[in-house]
């Protein structure tokens, strides 16, 4: 990437260099002079073609494996689920919903989330309830769900 930038650089910058005036004798079937700006862009783009052309792949995760415990499936992930993945459980949005996410250490595990301390006891029986149906889970944080737990810019 830092060579194509180069490249691409080197390219802008020639084409504010002032070239020596030569003779040419040879004759030219176009309507534009040499070194004009289409040759330029020419050049500039195939240099950028080629750059790209080598560029190596990038290793990007397609596929995150805890996906259906984002909110799609079942169970919720404490860790990574947004706010939104507790609609389905009644009681749980928006109160005991925010105080979860807003949370900023991850849960080791699912009996770590009675350790918040502004949870009440009525809030800690509602958790309780759906702990015991299996409905939550705790997974290693992945920085690209943990960022959008509390909004995920889903609107109405």
């Amino acid at each position: 990437m830092r060579a194509f930038i180069f490249a691409l650089m080197l390219g802008v910058a020639s084409a504010f260099v002032a070239t020596p005036m030569r003779v040419t004798r040879s004759v030219t079937m176009s309507a534009e002079p040499e070194g004009s700006r289409r040759e330029f862009m020419v050049k500039a783009a195939g240099l950028a073609a080629a750059a790209t052309a080598a560029a190596p792949a990038a290793d990007a995760l397609v596929d995150y494996p805890g996906l259906p415990y984002l909110g799609g499936g079942d169970k919720i992930d404490l860790n990574n689920a947004n706010i939104r993945s507790y609609l389905r459980l009644p009681g749980m949005y928006p109160s005991i919903a925010g105080k979860i996410t807003s949370v900023k250490t991850p849960f080791k595990s699912v009996g770590d989330v009675y350790n918040i301390k502004s949870l009440t006891d009525a809030e800690k029986a509602i958790i309780k309830k759906y702990e015991g149906q299996g409905k939550f889970l705790v997974l290693e944080p992945a920085a690209e769900y943990v960022l959008d737990r509390i909004n995920n810019g889903l609107y109405r």
